[in-house]
């Protein structure tokens, strides 16, 4: 859909706003008051308008009780399909923790160790240095990111480690250990070590050691060939500022990185699941969400799969997402059992913007 000028601007708005008011009146939460869950529609609202996002879908576990969840606006411009709770959209970089989390499962039951050479596992080219899982998941360990329009790739692959293909051949960026350096490539070869230590595909792992213990029912790969219920069409901003359709993509070159959708609700399921100790141990948890440092000693604030801040005193875990067609961010609050899971069809959203101002509610005194 192409939307130009003042009066397409405007009809957008009240679309959106027709839309809000249709699906956000959703059952209250007893544990979230009334009046907190009109501070977040409000702030959901000016969010909308302010990046003019089509279709936006939130998700919020407040300590204990129900989650609260809610959806504005369109999954679908072209054919005026509203978005809904059970929408599901590309997650993105959210896909990195996780396959920290499918790593840590095999940790934990002796069939992993994060600091042996990843050729322990596979069959990947020996670099100038040893490469490990635990280096891959702290993104230390020097494989390349994205080049030219890898991001926006529309070549399929088979399987996690038919995709590795894409780097195997490069040399590193820097010595492991001394750099930090974002890397999805990283996370598709830690995601082939668990394929191949697991003995099965990435994505039937995850599913069954992760998303069905979860709970979660929708979350599944971003299969472009695949009928998936509830998928979001994705948008973006055109050189001229209308919308517009996103570019096509194929992100099976990136399962482990940034290739799942799912909805708000599956990403507050996998965060309960998390910190009610379901999925992984509490050892476990907290070498995940333990700040990251160089040898020298500078800090990363990342760990393995997580973003990690200190927040007023509390530790905040999260991690954003952004490709093609979306924008998605997972905040958690371990220590106060909040999680806050905020998903847009439309690039460049500024997701955590709104899931931070969603904890900064949450956390006023009633």
């Amino acid at each position: 859909m192409w939307l130009g000028g003042a009066a397409c601007y405007t009809r957008m708005r009240m679309m959106l706003r027709l839309v809000f008011l249709l699906v956000a009146a959703l059952p209250l939460c007893a544990q979230i008051l009334p009046e907190k869950i009109e501070a977040l529609e409000s702030a959901a609202a000016r969010h909308m308008s302010t990046h003019l996002i089509p279709g936006l879908s939130v998700a919020v576990y407040n300590g204990e009780g129900p989650v609260w969840s809610a959806a504005w606006g369109f999954a679908d411009l072209e054919n005026h399909v509203p978005a809904t709770p059970r929408t599901v959209f590309r997650l993105a970089s959210i896909s990195k923790p996780f396959t920290s989390v499918a790593a840590m499962l095999l940790v934990e039951q002796g069939r992993l160790n994060l600091d042996a050479p990843v050729q322990n596992y596979l069959r990947f080219p020996r670099k100038q240095w040893p490469v490990t899982t635990r280096l891959l998941l702290a993104n230390q360990a020097g494989i390349r990111h994205y080049r030219g329009r890898e991001i926006a790739s529309t070549v399929h692959y088979d399987s996690v480690t038919e995709a590795i293909e894409i780097f195997a051949g490069d040399p590193l960026v820097h010595e492991p250990g001394t750099k930090y350096l974002y890397s999805t490539y990283g996370f598709n070869l830690a995601g082939a070590v668990v394929e191949k230590v697991a003995g099965m595909p990435f994505e039937q792992w995850v599913r069954e050691r992760i998303l069905l213990p979860a709970g979660i029912t929708s979350m599944q790969a971003d299969d472009i060939y695949r009928m998936i219920p509830h998928r979001a069409r994705g948008y973006r901003r055109s050189k001229t500022g209308t919308l517009e359709n996103c570019t096509i993509v194929d992100t099976s070159n990136k399962l482990p990185g940034g290739g799942w959708v799912a909805s708000a609700g599956d990403l507050i399921a996998f965060a309960r699941s998390l910190m009610e100790g379901n999925l992984l141990q509490p050892a476990s948890l907290e070498l995940m969400w333990k700040p990251g440092f160089l040898r020298d000693g500078q800090p990363t604030h990342y760990g393995l799969g997580w973003n990690i801040q200190n927040e007023n005193g509390a530790r905040v875990v999260q991690h954003s997402g952004g490709q093609p067609g979306t924008s998605t961010h997972l905040l958690l609050i371990p220590s106060r059992r909040i999680a806050i899971a905020v998903l847009a069809n439309m690039e460049q959203a500024a997701p955590i913007e709104l899931a931070r101002e969603f904890a900064r509610i949450l956390g006023q005194k009633e």
